[in-house]
């Protein structure tokens, strides 16, 4: 596949399927960046579930919109809408991404409806991650259990597949993109396991490590704990075995953090309201002094 020669000018367009309502192709964008084929996927953080800011942020230029519906306010509806306008306001030039609220069969399945690839958290067991493979994928061959929605890509109107010789059903199950995030250290020694097991229907793994401190009680996003450190070595020794990308976040410009990683988070809605918190602080101090007694300065 071809696809990643015309990133440098569609973006992420290059990967889009006839119908913006259908996953692009996030399997093959990501293994692409992986191989060294395209730059890293660049990801843009959604956790204000609004559908205005969330049509600003389809026109960033990000190659993905992680929209987080798992601490968010947010039903399926306002979810689904966030999707679409990413996707259409975009042209298809960036991709929605949906962390979802739990590993539910209905929760799964609303996400991928509305044409998005998913992002499923806490995952822990081997049982757990063939929960989730089958409840995203259609059809024996994948061991798939998910329920074709009859009202989603209306024949004749947005069916239309990119390879013809497949049904849609079979075609999605080769575009949307399926990463796991490892958030306990049960998950990180089950990973091995988990990866033998469905490793060929996950397309990346996401080590949060925030939630991976917390359930082993220390606090903040990193730390030099030697219990923790050598998770995290585990856990990467673990993906170089089956040859699986790692995704990740990279803030406040700090870019070694975010080597060797296919997809990255470099900012978003909240990180963004944090860093504005700071010029609030500035103005506060700053802006006293430059008063005359209470009164605008004439000059």
């Amino acid at each position: 596949m071809a696809e990643y020669l015309e990133v440098a000018t569609k973006g992420m367009a290059a990967y889009r399927v006839p119908s913006l309502t259908q996953p692009h192709k996030a399997r093959q964008a990501i293994r692409d960046a992986y191989e060294g084929k395209i730059n890293p996927l660049i990801g843009y953080y959604c956790g204000v579930s609004s559908i205005p800011t969330a049509r600003v942020m389809a026109q960033m230029g990000a190659d993905v919109v992680w929209v987080d519906w798992e601490h968010s306010a947010c039903g399926v509806e306002t979810m689904t809408a966030i999707v679409h306008d990413i996707q259409f306001m975009s042209e298809g030039r960036t991709m929605a991404f949906v962390r979802l609220p739990g590993h539910d069969h209905a929760s799964i399945g609303y996400a991928l409806d509305a044409g998005a690839s998913i992002v499923v958290p806490q995952i822990e067991t081997v049982e757990q991650a063939q929960h989730v493979v089958a409840a995203a994928k259609f059809g024996p061959t994948r061991k798939g259990k998910r329920s074709a929605p009859p009202c989603r890509w209306l024949t004749g109107i947005k069916d239309t597949c990119i390879n013809p010789t497949r049904s849609i059903w079979e075609n999605v199950n080769d575009q949307a993109a399926i990463i796991i995030q490892i958030e306990s250290e049960e998950g990180a020694r089950n990973l091995d396991a988990i990866l033998t097991a469905v490793g060929d229907q996950i397309d990346a793994v996401w080590m949060g490590t925030l939630d991976m401190r917390v359930t082993m009680g220390y606090d903040g996003f990193w730390g030099s704990e030697l219990r923790f450190l050598e998770i995290v070595d585990l856990y990467q020794e673990t993906l170089k075995k089956h040859d699986m990308p790692n995704t990740g976040m990279c803030l406040g410009h700090d870019w070694v953090k975010g080597a060797n990683k296919a997809f990255v988070i470099v900012g978003g809605d909240a990180f963004a309201f944090l860093g504005d918190t700071a010029t609030i602080n500035s103005a506060r101090e700053n802006l006293a002094p430059l008063q005359a007694n209470g009164k605008f300065n004439e000059h």
